[in-house]
């Protein structure tokens, strides 16, 4: 379990994200979501990582689609397995029009995510799914640009066998490149497939 101090930090950094959050779902009417309208948020922003092909990514390669961002490790015991369950849920309801949605799986954990590891977990959930990996400096880059905050929990010995205390929200950009959507852990496959709707329909 996630020490005191673990949660004591995701806590503090998650409440600066929901002011940011708050003050973003403040702007102009626009597409009825059913998660947070996060439109005009500083959240993300280009990047380049590697794949589970071992391809260099950027996010700018998959302008046109609508594309999910979420932060996790294959090793992660509920909220990464299920979030993409979710997803993929959400890519089933959505029908043929799944092939305009991406969903990117971008590792917390280099360390233990290999390129290999990732071709086997990402895909399992949705052969469409990407999984991407890169140095440490590189995934923290990333994980800084969406305010996303993740350590290795405290206090355990064994080197190979760690959980790591991670955000678990998701991040939805538009077919031009533009967040827009962030969806809270446990929200539903529901809820995914309905904004993902939106956006396709725009």
């Amino acid at each position: 379990m996630p020490s005191q101090r673990s949660w004591t930090f995701i806590l503090y950094r998650w409440l600066a994200v929901s002011l940011l959050l708050a003050l973003a779902a403040c702007g102009p009417a626009g597409p009825q979501f059913m998660a947070t309208d996060i439109t005009g948020a500083d959240i993300g922003g280009s990047f380049q990582l590697t794949d589970h092909t071992g391809k260099p990514r950027t996010l700018a390669d998959f302008r046109g689609k609508v594309v999910v961002v979420f932060f996790g490790y294959t090793h992660c015991p509920d909220a990464c397995p299920t979030t993409m369950s979710e997803l993929a849920g959400a890519m089933k309801q959505l029908g043929d029009r799944a092939k305009e949605v991406q969903v990117l799986f971008v590792t917390v954990d280099p360390e233990r995510d290999s390129q290999q590891l990732l071709a086997q977990y990402v895909p399992a959930f949705h052969p469409s799914f990407i999984g991407l990996t890169g140095s440490d400096k590189q995934i923290r880059a990333v994980a800084d640009s969406f305010k996303v905050v993740f350590q290795r929990a405290s206090g355990q010995a064994d080197e190979k066998n760690y959980s790591v205390d991670h955000s678990t929200g998701s991040y939805i950009f538009d077919k031009t490149g533009k967040i827009r959507v962030f969806v809270n852990y446990g929200s539903g496959g529901t809820v995914f497939a309905h904004d993902l709707g939106v956006l396709l329909a725009a």
